[in-house]
């Protein structure tokens, strides 16, 4: 285990610099993606290289065709035209005079089965690289969301849609693009070369010669270009997510009349990116033009040479017009070839931002062994628990104990930073303590799988979070529940009574993040869709800061009048509160002080002590003044 994954801190490969840039070395990872559909990439493999065999048949027709109307070519005879015309390739078209359509009606058939074989080539390779994109995208999602909290705390949230978005949809045009060219070049250059060496193997020795210095070419273009676009992605990344925070706070950015600062902010990603794209531009536009001076020398060579080879008898008028052809066509695979690198390095910049993701380990797990929790959470109970944040170190929690059993109302208060809120999310199991044990039943918490454990758990955090779609989906969300268990759901949370005086009730939408709700209905929407689950325990961080005193009473009256949830279960609740009036009548209050407690009892117990919470009792109460 590394220091950081004992440290609680999920590392990817996106967190250390580049060593060697290497073409390939994150996308090769691709390929099982795409073997998963080997048999439609079979099928694109094959007709992709049958077509590439179609597009040279007509030039090798061509150069016979220019043999056969050659008056001074004694050569090609009249035998050697019909035994090709009465070929497998043709039909039996007649006698010799028909020869001249013979040759047309190769050509068309040629470029017609090019045009099928193509089609079907590009039709499997599309529908095979859609359906990887799609698992890419799936598992990367997966591990993000299997990830612990921690992990999100130092990145982003713009930027890590940005490799699921973007970054995946870079991948799919590698498996559709340039897994097509890499075939087409390959079975182009060997198709190529076997029919030019046995035509000429004088020529086809001039032709290829000098393609050998495209290997240093294709060395430096590699190393240097890989991190620009890595760099690119990156950039990518940040616009994104300073857009998704501009757009998402915009009501804050035009208060604060922040709109130049965040143009800044803006204009300084931009601006990486334009000049990242540059320089990796001014690198890839003397590479390409590099291939053309390559293939210059090689065309120019063997035009040179071809008409010395021609008096040497080793070649036909008519097979050097077929081997002029097929040589021009060759080129068309030199420059894919340029193109074909300068996406595969984009490529790899994606795909090192993807997998880095796909191959995160998260801290927070379920152990070798754990178990599904099957029965009710009867009690919870901390023994000496102490917990750091693992980017801070430094304790918010130390040697905290209690125990709540079933029906029973535990409530925490103290001030800001106390460590009341991180009690709540080591229930949840978002983090796990350094040291003691938080346990379920009697039973270590770890003991049991994480998804056993909250979903026995309802959950309402102090800043609730409202999905865009209808009430009714909010309070829903994730379960299939009727219309009589969300209404029974908002009555209970005290929502009920303004979603029925909307227009569209359940039905009216909230918005993003429910910014059609005032904080206060957010907070009721929120505890309605915890209430839902009818969950063993009730986890409620000042869920209800944004309630007027008259709602939270109501509200505590519904939720406490017996202790019980729906169907006279009974459930534990663990309240947070600032405002001690919503935790009065707990069971137990524990008074925290700088993540220790530093007392506990009920409400009349607490007052008579006269210590933390009698001192904020008062000033809530407005029993003593407080200094200016």
């Amino acid at each position: 285990m590394t220091k950081a994954m004992a440290a609680g801190i999920a590392r990817d490969s996106s967190d250390t610099e580049d060593q060697v840039q290497i073409v390939g070395r994150q996308i090769w990872k691709i390929v099982p993606y795409v073997t998963k559909y080997w048999q439609r990439a079979t099928g694109g493999l094959i007709a992709n290289m049958g077509a590439r065999a179609f597009d040279l048949i007509p030039f090798i027709a061509i150069g016979m065709a220019a043999d056969y109307y050659n008056p001074d070519n004694p050569q090609f005879t009249n035998n050697q035209i019909e035994s090709f015309v009465s070929s497998d390739l043709l039909p039996e078209i007649g006698p010799i005079g028909s020869a001249e359509i013979g040759f047309g009606l190769l050509i068309l058939l040629s470029f017609t089965a090019l045009a099928i074989f193509q089609g079907l080539s590009n039709q499997l390779w599309q529908s095979v690289a859609y359906k990887a994109q799609h698992d890419i995208r799936m598992d990367a999602t997966k591990s993000l969301m299997e990830m612990e909290a921690s992990y999100f705390e130092t990145r982003q949230t713009g930027n890590l849609m940005s490799v699921l978005s973007a970054d995946v949809a870079q991948l799919e045009d590698i498996i559709s693009d340039s897994s097509t060219s890499i075939i087409r070049i390959i079975t182009t250059f060997a198709t190529a070369f076997a029919i030019l060496f046995w035509m000429s193997p004088t020529l086809c020795m001039i032709l290829f010669a000098p393609l050998v210095l495209i290997i240093p070419m294709v060395i430096w273009f590699s190393t240097r270009v890989q991190r620009r676009y890595r760099k690119q992605r990156e950039s990518t990344g940040g616009i994104v997510a300073i857009l998704e925070n501009v757009l998402s706070g915009i009501t804050v950015v035009q208060a604060y009349n922040a709109t130049s600062f965040e143009m800044d902010r803006i204009d300084g990603q931009s601006g990486d990116y334009r000049d990242q794209a540059i320089s990796a531009a001014f690198i890839r536009n003397r590479f390409i033009p590099g291939i053309y001076v390559v293939a210059g020398v090689s065309f120019g060579l063997l035009v040179s040479a071809g008409g010395w080879v021609m008096n040497s008898g080793e070649i036909s008028v008519g097979q050097f017009v077929t081997f002029l052809l097929i040589s021009t066509r060759m080129t068309m695979p030199m420059f894919i070839l340029g193109m074909l690198l300068n996406q595969l390095q984009r490529g790899e910049a994606a795909s090192r931002r993807v997998f880095a993701i796909i191959d995160l380990e998260p801290s927070i797990s379920d152990l070798d062994g754990s178990e599904n929790l099957e029965q009710p959470i009867t009690s919870i109970s901390f023994d000496s628990v102490t917990f750091a944040y693992p980017s801070t170190n430094v304790n918010v929690v130390n040697d905290v104990s209690f125990e709540v059993q079933s029906g029973g109302f535990l409530g925490i208060m103290g001030h800001t930073g106390a460590g009341k809120s991180t009690i709540l999310k080591l229930v949840e199991k978002f983090y796990q303590p350094q040291e003691g044990e938080v346990r379920i039943n009697g039973r270590n918490i770890s003991d049991f799988t994480i998804h056993s454990v909250r979903s026995r758990i309802g959950f309402v955090s102090q800043d609730p979070f409202l999905f865009f779609g209808t009430v009714k989906d909010n309070v829903a969300y994730a379960r299939d529940a009727t219309d009589e268990e969300v209404k029974l759901a908002l009555e209970t949370a005290g929502a009920w009574e303004f979603v029925d005086e909307m227009e569209e009730g359940m039905d009216t939408m909230v918005g993003d993040r429910g910014v059609r709700l005032s904080g206060g209905q957010r907070a009721r929407i929120s505890l309605a869709r915890a209430l839902l689950m009818n969950p063993d325990v009730l986890i409620l961080d000042e869920a209800s800061a944004a309630l007027d005193a008259e709602t939270e009473k109501r509200i505590q009256q519904s939720l406490f009048g017996g202790g019980n949830g729906s169907n006279g279960k009974k459930r534990i609740t663990i309240g947070v509160a600032h405002r001690l009036a919503t935790i009065r009548n707990a069971d137990e209050i524990i008074s925290m002080v700088d993540g220790a407690i530093v007392e506990r009892g009920t409400h009349s117990e607490l007052l008579g002590n006269d210590s933390v919470y009698a001192s904020q009792w008062a000033i809530q109460t407005g029993q003593i003044q407080t200094e200016d």
